[in-house]
C-alpha cells in the first residue's frame, strides 16, 4: 500500500491509476490523515465458471461417495454440548 499526499495525488492521477491498475492501492492523505483510498475494482463474477466449479465438486464428493448432505442433521453435531 502507498501513501500519497493530496497535491502530489491531484499532479499524478494517472499514475496513481497506473500503480492501482497492477494490483496495488493507494492511499492519499491531507496533512498527514487518510481522507481517500484507491484500490484495484473488483473483477465480475462468471456464472459459468462457477457453475462448471460446483459440478466438478459434486463429481468428485459422488466418487468419494460421502453420501448425501443433510442440513439439519450438521446443524444439529454443530450445536450438540451448547447453552
Amino acid at each position: 500500500m502507498r501513501a500519497v499526499g493530496a497535491l502530489e495525488a491531484a499532479n499524478g492521477f494517472g499514475q496513481l491509476l497506473d500503480i492501482v491498475e497492477h494490483g496495488e492501492e493507494v492511499v492519499i492523505t491531507r496533512h498527514g490523515k487518510e481522507v481517500a483510498r484507491i484500490e484495484p475494482a473488483r473483477q465480475p463474477i462468471n456464472r459459468e465458471e462457477v457453475r462448471a466449479a460446483v459440478q466438478r465438486i459434486r463429481a468428485r464428493a459422488e466418487q468419494r461417495k460421502f453420501g448425501s448432505f443433510e442440513w439439519a442433521e450438521w446443524k444439529a453435531d454443530r450445536d450438540e454440548g451448547r447453552p
